[in-house]
């Protein structure tokens, strides 16, 4: 008889176990008791037959004879380590064991060779995600999706995926959504059924609003117990309903590649989330269907203005001797082409909050954030105004675009269009040909206001202002201008930074001058806790797309904002992400703080009580360090910047001082 050869699979080192000691190991997805006695090794199913105990958590035991067993730890049956059989009185016939060889001190079990990989109903699903361009997958492996999650491991074993494990399925979503806003590209997030599906809904919705493709891939129990009660088992398709633009259950009689494509193509075309919801029993049924592919699926994105609006446009800009560009979020893919088109007419750029590094400060027609995180430089220039040209805004109230002045208004979603109140000229276009397409047909007008004059002024008044706010000590921690003064100066120009949201945040829209930085936010959902896990996907990003190789991540948040997601510091250890998370710290919900005492209300519940989130950070395995004291911003930011892994900088601030 042909005796098939064996794969010899590593398991350790016989120096990892001493004599008289069992141990777990585990040799591809087959779990066995390693057992080392009197100078003898072997290998033997790790589950007891009884109630599948772990016998690799057990002991070796000596009989009054002196022959040694292994014993299960939780009932107490015994083993012969040597022939898999228990001693007479069990009903059980014993154990299997398996071939060992110990070689150069490593030791080796035999198993035979692993049978060809049956291919499964989430194996197609799995191929139509790559076949898109799906890359990235953050999430959690459990009980209701362990079939999804192998198709997924396979996927990554042949370098089409990656994969980031994180601790709490809130942060997949952020990490996703943040991925999703940077490079225009989704990400997936993994969960198992019941409480990890409904922890994606924050981070989520955060991706809705703020329109960020992203792929949901949500565990659920077996169809055979749907609705009455099992475990874990609630309606998830009732659930997604609103936070997904698409959401459907994958059922064995579903067309599984087609149904990727759809919820792919929807969260690529629609900027949004999509949810597919896989029933455990489904995830393996054998499937050899092909997979799903974008071709010939999608169409173009250029959008042209009609010529009777752009003949409208060039006349309102023509006649303009104060015209002034609002740059939002929605046009930061073009941001390129829409300082162009404020170089040629002279117009001062201002960006929304979320737009803020769209242009950089340095630029000679930058100016600034306008509304509540802005500067009062923008603020100035919207007075004096006498045309806005608004490219990408959704005039969100934070922003306070000045309604009453004359506005063309330009996106390329029809009902942005004079949303919240009428606008002199809504120009329905893709933002990029609009400015090409306009600026052949303006220039600057003869006689209009030298406002890049008027800028340099502005800038050296408010720069001014910064430095004697610099003064402030009220004994109570450092200035917030501070901390933003020293990350302006030691921040790479092309670094990518997430922002939370709190006093932290306006601090960073006033202070903070980009030069090129991208960053991210959670803009119209304005969660607390955005910036470490977005952090996780921005890190990611640049490991996926070559546009972002290299760039340096660094993440803003205050105490309230870290501790919601503090855990996720342990992921960026374990993937070695180069992140640094700059921690202000005063010790309260800062700006909660600052709404009650505006508001007239008792200042009340907003104080925090916390740990050294530098020492956590090092308890962690990353870099961390605590500063107290302003003349230590500039060696501890460097020092975090530079270190090669995950760093946290956590800076003792006054809440007042912002």
């Amino acid at each position: 008889m042909t005796v098939e050869p064996l794969d010899w699979i590593k398991v350790g080192h016989i120096d990892e176990l001493p004599e008289g000691r069992v141990r777990t190991v585990t040799a591809r997805t087959t779990s066995i008791c390693l057992s080392h006695f009197d100078g003898q090794w072997a290998a033997m199913d790790n589950h007891c037959p009884h109630q599948r105990g772990p016998l690799g958590e057990g002991s070796i035991e000596k009989g009054s004879d002196g022959k040694c067993w292994i014993r299960c730890p939780w009932h107490g049956w015994d083993f012969d380590p040597l022939t898999g059989k228990p001693p007479g009185g069990h009903e059980d016939s014993g154990q299997d064991l398996y071939p060992l060889k110990i070689e150069d001190g490593e030791i080796f079990v035999g198993l035979e060779a692993e049978p060809e990989h049956e291919r499964t109903v989430t194996d197609v699903m799995a191929e139509t995600m790559v076949n898109w361009g799906v890359k990235r997958v953050f999430g959690m492996v459990g009980h209701s999706n362990l079939g999804l999650a192998d198709a997924i491991r396979l996927q990554v074993n042949k370098g089409n995926l990656d994969y980031v494990g994180i601790r709490h399925e809130g942060a997949a979503a952020f990490a996703a959504s943040a991925y999703g806003k940077l490079t225009g590209k989704p990400a997936a997030c993994l969960t198992i059924a019941g409480p990890g599906a409904t922890n994606l809904m924050t981070g989520l919705w955060d991706a809705k609003v703020d329109r960020a493709p992203v792929l949901a891939l949500t565990g659920q129990v077996q169809t055979q117990v749907f609705g009455p009660g099992a475990f874990q088992d609630i309606d998830l398709k009732s659930a997604f309903e609103a936070v997904s633009r698409f959401s459907q259950p994958v059922l064995s009689t579903s067309n599984h590649a087609e149904l990727m494509s759809l919820a792919l193509k929807t969260a690529i075309v629609e900027r949004d989330v999509a949810n597919l919801i896989f029933p455990d029993d489904v995830q393996t049924n054998p499937s050899q269907k092909e997979a799903g592919h974008p071709e010939g699926r999608m169409g173009g994105t250029e959008v042209s203005p009609s010529a009777g609006d752009l003949a409208k446009a060039a006349e309102l800009i023509n006649g303009a001797k104060r015209p002034t560009i609002v740059l939002g979020y929605g046009a930061k893919d073009v941001r390129e082409k829409v300082i162009a088109l404020a170089e040629k007419i002279g117009a001062p750029v201002m960006t929304t909050f979320k737009g803020k590094g769209l242009i950089p400060d340095t630029h000679p027609l930058a100016a600034g954030v306008l509304g509540r995180s802005g500067t009062p430089i923008a603020s100035w220039f919207m007075n004096e105004a006498d045309l806005i040209i608004s490219l990408g805004s959704s005039f969100a109230n934070h922003t306070g675009i000045a309604p009453y002045k004359p506005i063309i208004q330009v996106d390329f979603e029809r009902m942005q269009l004079g949303k919240f109140h009428p606008v002199t000229l809504p120009v329905w276009g893709e933002i990029g040909t609009f400015c090409d397409e306009i600026a052949t047909r303006v220039d600057k007008a003869g006689d209009a206001v030298d406002q890049v004059t008027e800028l340099v002024e502005r800038w050296a008044i408010w720069r001014e202002e910064k430095e004697t706010r610099l003064s402030e000590d009220s004994g109570h921690g450092i200035h917030s201008a501070a901390v933003f003064k020293a990350l302006t100066e030691l921040c790479p120009d092309d670094a990518i930074i997430p922002v939370d949201v709190g006093n932290n945040t306006y601090s960073f829209g006033r202070y903070f001058e980009p030069r090129g930085q991208r960053i991210l936010m959670s803009g119209y959902l304005g969660s607390i806790g955005f910036s470490l896990p977005a952090a996780l996907g921005a890190w990611c990003a640049t490991r996926d797309f070559a546009e972002y190789k290299g760039r340096k991540v660094i993440s803003i948040s205050g105490d309230g904002g870290f501790g919601q997601y503090a855990m996720e510091f342990t992921t960026a250890v374990k993937y070695g992400m180069n992140i640094t998370h700059i921690l202000l710290n005063n010790s309260e919900l800062g700006k909660i703080s600052k709404e009650q005492r505006s508001g007239e209300w008792p200042v009340w519940e907003t104080n925090l009580t916390n740990p050294s989130f530098a020492a956590f950070a090092r308890l962690c395995g990353g870099h961390g360090h605590r500063v107290t004291d302003s003349a230590e911003l500039n060696d501890a930011i460097r020092t975090a910047i530079t270190h090669d892994g995950p760093s946290l900088v956590e800076i003792v601030t006054d809440a007042d001082l912002v």
